[in-house]
């Protein structure tokens, strides 16, 4: 009679065992899921930064031809691109991640506030307003940064359900251990930055 309650009991010990681990996998799996998706969304913002990048350059040398006198903030835009691009390669390597994102949000911010500097000089010349390279450039810019406010809008949502699964009970309990942080989102503070350079021709 004894033999049978112990049984009993440890049938009910390993059918607990086994209901855990289920719940556990389940969380496990989710999390992972949830992670590459933001990771993949965090991807899409990197193509487009690096697109961004890429277009500053040649906006800088067709503009250097007409604004000589302003080579203060020709250097200015392209450290500032040179700070962005490295603080971007950083958060492609470990997107999420707090320290990395802050980086780049604050490497982002400064390179509008460059790019913005620039626009307002070039608004002061006229003849480098009507070069058509220098008018295919900012348009292509522009788009750019259209692309990178949907892609970061994309990359928070995925973000967002990520971090909401991880809180949620019975996940909040296993995440931690399972090594699934809380991820950082994409966030511009300062609402002037928030929106592409408008420049008007």
């Amino acid at each position: 009679m004894a033999a049978m309650g112990l049984l009993v009991v440890l049938g009910v010990f390993i059918a607990v065992l086994l209901l855990v681990a289920i719940i556990v996998i389940g969380i496990y799996n989710k999390l992972v899921a949830l992670r590459n998706r933001f990771k993949n969304a965090f991807a899409q913002i990197d193509v487009q930064l690096k697109r961004r990048y890429d277009l500053i350059p040649n906006l800088v040398n067709v503009a250097k031809g007409y604004i000589k006198h302003e080579r203060e903030t020709l250097e200015a835009v392209i450290a500032a691109r040179n700070q962005a691009s490295t603080a971007g390669t950083a958060a492609a390597a470990a997107p999420g991640d707090p320290g990395a994102m802050r980086a780049l949000m604050g490497a982002e911010t400064a390179l509008t506030g460059a790019l913005g500097r620039l626009f307002a000089v070039v608004e002061a010349y006229p003849n480098l307003k009507a070069n058509e390279q220098m008018n295919q450039l900012m348009e292509e810019l522009t788009s750019t940064e259209n692309k990178i406010a949907f892609a970061r809008q994309a990359f928070n949502d995925s973000v967002m359900t990520y971090n909401t699964s991880r809180e949620v009970f019975p996940a909040v309990v296993f995440a931690g251990m399972l090594g699934f942080l809380p991820a950082e989102l994409f966030v511009i503070e300062n609402p002037t930055e928030k929106e592409a350079p408008k420049v008007q021709f």
